[in-house]
């Protein structure tokens, strides 16, 4: 019964990334108004996500396994610099073949198609709802209660996450279309998490501490590095103080969120 209450949740908690279909069709190519403030909000989501949900976890969990705090934060870290490596490589790859296969003489300045945040976003966000399901199975397993307030908590701030990553992706160069896919794809895997956690429910508690503090790292690399530097580059001040405004309400959400818990 466990299962197919974990199979169900799991699957509705992903149909949220869907949420970005109500700016399918905002109009223009490139990123408008409405666009640009989502990317805001999923900065401050994002960070929020990061320092006051994910990374206290790592370190609780980490302790169960007996991790050190340093060992967790080295980790944290790791995903961090990784990330970066990670970056670089995808952004000299594609530089390298673009300067072979077009016409043009490549530049100092490699102007790709997709930003490599694009690709970081969809991977944090994989590990993430994978994370996810692991912690609603483990949920479920000790209680149908239980699991049921994890998984309005987990769908609660995964509405604010799921549609700021649908509009950081078409930021990063995606389609709306694409970007709407790619997002459910990389949800799906929260599924997934429910299966191997019921599974794995003994175990749980021997690879979480080491998979939390990397989606930490990896959120915290993207919001940090990539996002907050793209937002910066407003020069209207009336835009300026929105995005700013929006990006301390998706701050303050994550922080509310982890009040209640």
């Amino acid at each position: 019964m466990a299962l197919f209450w974990i199979l169900v949740s799991t699957f509705c908690v992903s149909c949220l990334s869907l949420v970005g279909i109500f700016v399918l069709y905002l109009k223009g190519k490139k990123p408008g108004r409405a666009l640009m403030s989502l990317v805001a909000l999923s900065t401050g989501a994002m960070l929020g996500n990061s320092i006051f949900h994910l990374l206290p976890e790592a370190i609780e969990t980490g302790e169960t396994v007996g991790l050190s705090l340093f060992q967790t934060f080295l980790i944290v870290t790791g995903a961090f610099v990784l990330s970066f490596i990670f970056e670089q490589a995808f952004s000299i790859h594609h530089c390298h073949s673009t300067s072979h296969h077009g016409s043009a003489k490549p530049s100092h300045h490699c102007h790709t198609d997709i930003k490599p945040f694009a690709h970081l976003v969809l991977w944090g966000d994989l590990i993430h709802n994978f994370i996810d399901g692991l912690i609603v199975a483990a949920a479920f397993i000790v209680s149908p209660a239980l699991g049921l307030t994890t998984v309005l908590a987990v769908a609660l701030h995964e509405i604010p996450q799921e549609l700021g990553d649908f509009a950081v992706l078409v930021y990063g160069g995606y389609s709306k279309r694409r970007a709407l896919l790619l997002n459910y794809l990389s949800a799906t895997s929260i599924i997934f998490g429910g299966i191997v956690g019921y599974m794995l429910s003994s175990s749980f508690t021997t690879f979480a501490p080491f998979l939390l503090p990397f989606a930490a790292g990896s959120f915290l690399y993207i919001a940090t590095s990539d996002l907050l530097p793209e937002l910066k580059h407003e020069e209207n001040i009336s835009e300026a103080i929105l995005h700013v405004v929006v990006f301390l309400l998706g701050l303050g959400m994550m922080i509310g969120f982890a009040l209640m818990e």
